[in-house]
């Protein structure tokens, strides 16, 4: 049954990137290395990891949405230095962070170098 209005703990990143390396380096790197490391991760929190991508223009789109801010946090925590995380900085440049939801201070202080804009849920159906 759909809901109005009901706010829920769920926490959605938007990624927008844009590639530094040629197309096929970029499909392995998430075909082969990151979607599978976060899939074997078995963790019930992520709900939706996807990415899209503009090939002709060089740009991509990763969506991750999380049960709740905690297990984005602690996910962070263990992804953030990891080598996946080193091959995804040197792969991509981190145009727009979206952060949808609410976030504790400290992961935000964390995340302050990549310029994330957080917004706070107002309304819709679900």
């Amino acid at each position: 049954m759909k809901k109005l209005n009901q706010k829920t703990d769920e926490v959605t990143v938007v990624i927008e990137v844009s590639f530094k390396e040629n197309f096929s380096e970029v499909k392995k790197y998430i075909r082969e290395e990151q979607c599978p490391l976060f899939f074997n991760l078995n963790d019930e929190g992520i709900l939706r990891f996807e990415w899209f991508v503009d090939e002709d223009k060089k740009s991509g789109t990763l969506i991750e949405v999380f049960k709740n801010s905690n297990i984005w946090e602690e996910l962070g925590n263990k992804i953030i230095g990891s080598p996946v995380n080193i091959r995804f900085m040197e792969l991509f440049n981190v145009e727009k962070l979206s952060v949808l939801g609410e976030i504790n201070e400290s992961f935000k202080e964390k995340i302050k170098g990549l310029n994330p804009i957080v917004k706070s849920y107002v309304g819709g159906i679900r």
